[in-house]
């Protein structure tokens, strides 16, 4: 067999990066060109509001106060298991679980738990199902652990899950499926109906197939909803076969601290075997102990959110003003995304012309669904003030 100095795979990911990231990296370019003030860029789910001073406050105490062998040191593989408790214990009085420390791995970020948790279950051929639109690393992680992702359409009126073609396209070679609300890109909460619904769908194929089917619950946006009717069901509670996957990057404004864990439902079928196994994924693939003053740090901050109100403002500032314009805007619940319907079929071509008028948005067809765009609306409001005048121009040179 000929020498391959590299991965092949691997190659064609690191050559095709992500169309959210050229976009910022383009938005970059332009504001070196014209000014960052002459720039709308409205590419990346990077949060604008700052963390709690309550983290900041944290952080100087365990860093004044604690032996810093202690704070820098290792803690567990699975984390830290007073943090793991912690987090235990806040999730049982939110929720009315029986969760334990022994059910927790922490991790770095999201990412990092949908990954081990798709290596600890995905077996070579196995499917892996996530409803459309979703969040285009879903594919990457799903192929890296030697899965095929199944895409189930989009309900392109209210964008929430698609249950009647997702029971025309599950089949016995479904391993796991991956839920995301409140929802990147759209901003969409699951309706309480619409997850039972799906839960009870989902259980019935679980005992007509004989094996379980993982409902993965990727949550970074748990804490990020707006309306106070808003209700986003805890998905364990609803399914026993349930993993979350939990980051605090959105909630405490903490993306580039890289802190979040796994929790395996102890509800689960063989649950202390699956959390084996999720320790298994994490050593392989090196995630093991998450970074220590991290871990510390949300365990004093837990149930605290960043200033949540500004994200509203900026939502309710561009959907109205959108709306007026002529868009067909998807409202969002949760997140800070705003799903708008492009003006044209080619979302791609519609995101180029936007560029026209200094406007940086993300195309949907990498979402697994076309004709859309997603606006990251996690910026300043000045910002969003500024660039209204865009997008009426915008609107108006494809006659709206």
């Amino acid at each position: 067999m000929a020498f391959q100095p590299y991965q092949a795979s691997m190659l064609a990911l690191g050559q095709a990066p992500s169309v959210i990231r050229e976009t910022f990296e383009y938005g970059n370019r332009r504001a070196a060109e014209i000014g960052r003030e002459n720039v709308f860029d409205f590419s990346l789910g990077n949060p604008s509001v700052p963390a709690p001073e309550s983290v900041h406050d944290t952080m100087r105490t365990l860093m004044d106060e604690t032996d810093s062998v202690l704070l820098h040191g290792y803690t567990s593989a699975v984390g830290a298991e007073p943090v793991r408790q912690a987090v235990a214990d806040d999730i049982n009085r939110r929720f009315g679980t029986g969760v334990s420390a022994q059910d927790l791995y922490m991790t770095c970020g999201a990412a990092a738990s949908l990954t081990v948790t798709l290596n600890a279950v995905v077996c070579p051929g196995d499917t892996v199902m996530t409803f459309a639109p979703f969040f285009p690393e879903y594919r990457v992680f799903v192929e890296s652990a030697g899965g095929k992702l199944t895409v189930i359409p989009a309900d392109l009126t209210h964008f929430q899950m698609n249950l009647k073609a997702f029971a025309e396209l599950v089949t016995p070679e479904a391993k796991a499926i991956i839920v995301n609300t409140p929802n990147n890109p759209t901003g969409v909460v699951f309706t309480e109906a619409n997850l039972k619904e799906f839960c009870k769908l989902l259980h019935e194929k679980e005992q007509e197939y004989g094996h379980p089917i993982y409902l993965i619950a990727d949550e970074p946006y748990r804490e990020l909803v707006y309306d106070d009717n808003t209700v986003v069901p805890y998905l364990p509670n609803l399914y026993d076969n349930t993993f979350v996957c939990y980051s605090f990057s959105k909630s405490l404004s903490l993306p580039g601290d890289r802190i979040g864990y796994i929790l395996v439902s102890p509800k689960m079928q063989d649950s202390r075997l699956v959390y084996a196994a999720v320790c298994g994924a994490g050593r392989a693939l090196g995630y093991v102990c998450a970074p220590s003053l991290a871990q510390r740090v949300i365990a004093a901050n837990l149930g605290k959110t960043s200033d949540l109100s500004i994200y509203r403002r900026n939502r309710d500032l561009l959907y109205k003003n959108l709306t007026d314009y002529g868009y067909r805007c998807i409202y969002p619940d949760g997140a800070f995304y705003l799903w708008v319907e492009a003006l044209e079929p080619d979302a791609n071509a519609f995101c180029k012309k936007a560029r026209d008028f200094e406007l940086l948005l993300v195309p949907s067809d990498s979402f697994g669904c076309k004709g859309f765009v997603r606006i990251a609306y996690c910026v300043t409001t000045e910002m969003i003030e500024r660039s209204l005048p865009a997008f009426k121009k915008l609107a108006e040179a494809y006659g709206r």
